[in-house]
């Protein structure tokens, strides 16, 4: 009999025999693995546990103890909630639903459905896990699965698309419902051991906005209950934290349909914010030996032809037509730098040359994936590109990190550090990609960061640095990346005279400290629930006279520390009430002022976190607002 090889996750190799399955190979590793083995990843992908195995694969056995076990038991949660819509509703047309992180998601047509629905269909969802039904996969072929959705276009397009070709195909029943699907699932509904549903919305099919749209039902399970529930406590909690949210309570942003979907409006105070994070970044990139330069939001798109963007990018521009030729809105910075740089003649002691530019870029996404000011149509990076000798590739880099290292920190997030590896389709040398990858991976261990191998992840020209960080709730954000590039500089022809007097290729570099401010306002907003440092927060102080007969004197005190952003709250409330609207606020000082503070030159001082202190002296308050603001400290701490 013909034998194959696999490859397990220690590295080591067993050979089984040809048509193996995953399930196969985990009881020849030992009869306990076996019983337990679930599914399957191989090659990265997961599949049931039934799959058969090719020579050469990568196999990790996935049992209940695993990482993907809890995806699994997510893609049977969305099973019970179809087949459960179904009981309750048999009209109903099932669309696709797949597990997520946070759970999964079925999309569904040809019902209507409102909060009263969910609460019956997961009530009966409870029932199905009750049964504790078994849960089997049956492989039928192709032209009968085609017959039995033959009025149904969703699953029809998927048998013509993800499952092109495959005959026969595989469908999982239980009890008198099935689905067509490739799993995995587990063994049966009872497994299921906390079930709920939590919201409905609308959803394009494949996500465009040309196709139906289809009423989308999120969800969740666990496999246990107290899993669930602290689940469901770090949603409330996110919610309140929700950037749309608090971005309206605190005057932050807004986005109007009127204005166009995607685009947002920053209010003044959105602007300040805005304002400071790109002074620190420009801080940074001049410390840094950067170069401030400026591009238009509109090129002719020979450039984006020339760049190859075009060819990736054109269905997410926008276009116009000028006078009989396309322009169209950068979705990128980098080819504007280029074009700079290409303009001058350069020697080796010129490089490295550094450019920093905050670019506002467009990007057309689809309307039903906008959100907030996650996904926009028009965002600003705070792009920088630098074009350097091979031999400098290592130094630049560092210093690269240093500046994002520097980010991290200050706004105290944990960052999780990856190296992407040359994909399968790339553009430059062995030696050069080599060199490079070797480069990267001495800058992160010489720094000693804990980083993951995403291999093959990286750019079609150049490896990369990826950089992510967690927030306050534990939910992990994409960062900035670290980007080498060796086919823009062949694109535009760029070179640099080397020591030879011959003409050399530069290797570009494309780096941001914050990624876009869009996205890492996002983040912040959520991240300090709008307590933001004192640094940054729009209002820095509010002075409260307890009177009218104070106001002189709080306009005194305002000028004094005029160089912070100061307001006096006037209005004819109590002082409590005045109290309560300035937490509400998230202003993180406030000065209380009455006869007494006035007749002694004195304040009261009050922070946020509700801790107060008398007669304050007014000169020694005001300089430690100032280091505390110069040194970017997160929190207010006069009153430690």
């Amino acid at each position: 009999m013909s034998e194959i090889v696999v490859t397990l996750p220690d590295g080591s190799e067993l050979s089984v025999a040809e048509g193996s399955t995953v399930e196969d190979v985990a009881y020849e590793i030992g009869p306990g693995l076996g019983r337990d083995t679930v599914a399957g990843v191989v090659d990265g992908d997961l599949v049931d546990k039934a799959t058969p195995l090719e020579d050469g694969a990568d196999l990790v056995i996935v049992t209940e103890d695993s990482d993907e076990y809890r995806r699994v038991l997510r893609h049977s949660a969305a099973h019970v909630f179809a087949q459960a819509l179904q009981r309750r509703h048999p009209e109903a047309k099932l669309a696709i639903g797949p597990p997520t992180d946070d759970g999964f998601y079925y999309d569904v047509t040809n019902v209507d459905l409102d909060s009263e629905d969910i609460a019956e269909i997961e009530a009966e969802a409870e029932e199905i896990i009750a049964e504790d039904l078994e849960i089997e996969r049956e492989e039928r072929p192709r032209a009968a699965v085609l017959e039995a959705y033959e009025d149904n276009p969703y699953k029809r397009d998927i048998l013509e698309t993800e499952a092109a070709g495959e005959d026969p195909v595989s469908v999982y029943r239980q009890g008198e419902f099935e689905d067509l699907c490739a799993g995995p699932h587990v063994e049966s509904t009872g497994e299921i051991g906390a079930f709920t549903l939590l919201n409905i919305s609308s959803a394009y099919w494949r996500g465009d906005e040309d196709n139906d749209t289809l009423t989308r039902v999120y969800g969740t399970a666990f496999a246990e209950e107290e899993e669930m529930e602290a689940y469901l406590e770090r949603r409330r909690e996110a919610e309140e934290r929700d950037h749309r949210k608090l971005g309206q309570e605190l005057d932050i942003f807004s986005i109007d349909e009127t204005t166009g979907p995607g685009l947002p409006l920053y209010h003044p105070n959105g602007k300040r914010i805005l304002d400071e994070l790109a002074a620190f970044a420009r801080d940074l990139n001049l410390d840094a030996g950067y170069e401030p330069v400026e591009t238009p939001h509109l090129f002719r798109t020979e450039l984006w032809k020339k760049s190859g963007h075009y060819e990736n990018y054109v269905d997410d521009m926008f276009l116009l037509d000028v006078n009989d030729e396309e322009y169209g809105l950068k979705p990128m910075n980098c080819p504007g730098h280029a074009t700079i740089f290409d303009q001058q003649s350069w020697s080796y002691r010129d490089l490295p040359v550094r450019y920093f530019e905050d670019g506002k870029v467009y990007r057309k996404e689809q309307r039903g994936e906008l959100s907030g000011l996650s996904r926009v149509w028009a965002f600003t990076i705070d792009d920088g590109h630098e074009f350097v000798r091979p031999d400098q590739i290592e130094a630049e880099v560092t210093l690269v990190m240093d500046n994002i290292v520097r980010v991290f920190e200050t706004f105290g997030l944990d960052a999780q550090v990856a190296l992407a590896t040359r994909p399968e389709k790339s553009v430059g040398s062995d030696e050069i990609w080599e060199r490079a990858e070797s480069q990267l991976r001495s800058v992160l261990e010489s720094r000693d960061i804990e980083y993951d191998v995403e291999e093959g992840d990286g750019a079609f020209y150049g490896p990369k640095i990826d950089f992510a960080f967690e927030d306050a709730l534990g939910r992990d954000w994409d960062g900035p990346t670290v980007q080498l590039d060796f086919n823009m500089p062949e694109r535009f022809d760029l070179t640099y005279t080397g020591e030879d007097n011959e003409d050399h290729r530069p290797v570009m570099i494309h780096r941001a400290l914050y990624g876009s401010y869009e996205r890492f306002l996002m983040v912040l907003i959520e991240h300090f629930d709008g307590k933001f440092p004192l640094w940054l927060a729009p209002e820095q102080v509010r002075i409260l006279p307890v009177s009218d007969d104070n106001l002189g004197y709080a306009h005194r005190l305002a000028n004094e520390l005029d160089d912070f952003r100061v307001e006096i709250e006037d209005r004819s409330w109590t002082v409590g009430r005045k109290i309560q609207q300035a937490h509400s606020d998230r202003v993180p000082y406030m000065l209380i002022i009455g006869d007494d503070e006035e007749s002694t030159g004195t304040v009261s001082v009050r922070d946020r976190n509700e801790r107060e202190r008398k007669d304050v002296d007014r000169e020694a308050f005001a300089a430690h607002l100032r280091a505390e603001r110069d040194e970017k400290r997160i929190e207010p701490d006069f009153l430690d």
